[in-house]
């Protein structure tokens, strides 16, 4: 790959974080106050999308999303699930730093407890910026894109769902799909990331081979 700087920009869960089990633990807490089933881990990752309040109005219908986000939190905060960061994200920050690479997260989890996350897992200082608790990233990639003055053609959105590899779509950026998260293969390739990656560690490993990263799209 190119040693000119690329921007970066993460989704956060699924991508840097293991929250899964938190998540499906509150989510769970808003599914029993109305009564509906509870889900295990496969079947969230199988039917669980975003925007989120798309998800809800199909299994939740007619409640209002601030009601099932005050259900959300107090299940998120009823929870015992720990979040680490997965295997091979702090070594691929690093890695992205020492290129001097920028790097940014873009995500849709609740501001206030991915502030508290993202400082205690030590991963502050790698992020220009971080965006937070943003319903829709694709109303937003355009904006985050002329912020901070990046060259769409040398910016790449790495995320797990579907909703990421579109909102690069929609910004006319790089994707990178990886099956650590919440979507499986089967469903990613489907929207056609420019890149699908086991895992950062599998995403480093083609990045530091010789080719350039066009090569590496066409290839992969």
């Amino acid at each position: 790959m190119s040693k000119q700087r690329w921007d970066w920009i993460f989704d956060w869960s699924g991508t840097l974080v293991d929250d899964m089990a938190l998540v499906v633990c509150a989510t769970n807490h808003v599914m029993r106050q109305y009564g509906k089933p509870e889900w295990d881990r496969e079947a969230f990752r199988r039917h669980f999308s975003l925007p989120y309040e798309a998800f809800y109005e199909e299994y939740v219908p007619g409640v209002a999303l601030e009601e099932i986000e005050q259900h959300f939190r107090e299940g998120f905060a009823l929870s015992k699930e720990e979040v680490p960061v997965l295997e091979h994200a702090r070594d691929f920050l690093d890695y992205l730093a020492r290129r001097g690479d920028r790097m940014y997260v873009l995500t849709s989890m609740c501001a206030k407890a991915f502030e508290e996350q993202v400082v205690s897992l030590g991963l502050e200082h790698f992020f220009e910026a971080r965006y937070a608790g943003v319903l829709d990233k694709r109303e937003r990639i355009g904006e985050i894109i002329e912020r901070h003055g990046m060259q769409e053609e040398r910016t790449i959105f790495v995320g797990d769902m579907t909703h990421d590899v579109e909102t690069a779509h929609h910004g006319g950026v790089h994707s990178v799909g990886v099956l650590t998260g919440y979507n499986h293969r089967e469903v990613l390739e489907a929207v056609h990331p420019s890149v699908l990656a086991n895992d950062l560690e599998d995403l480093r490993n083609m990045l530091e081979s010789d080719q350039s990263w066009e090569q590496l799209v066409e290839k992969v």
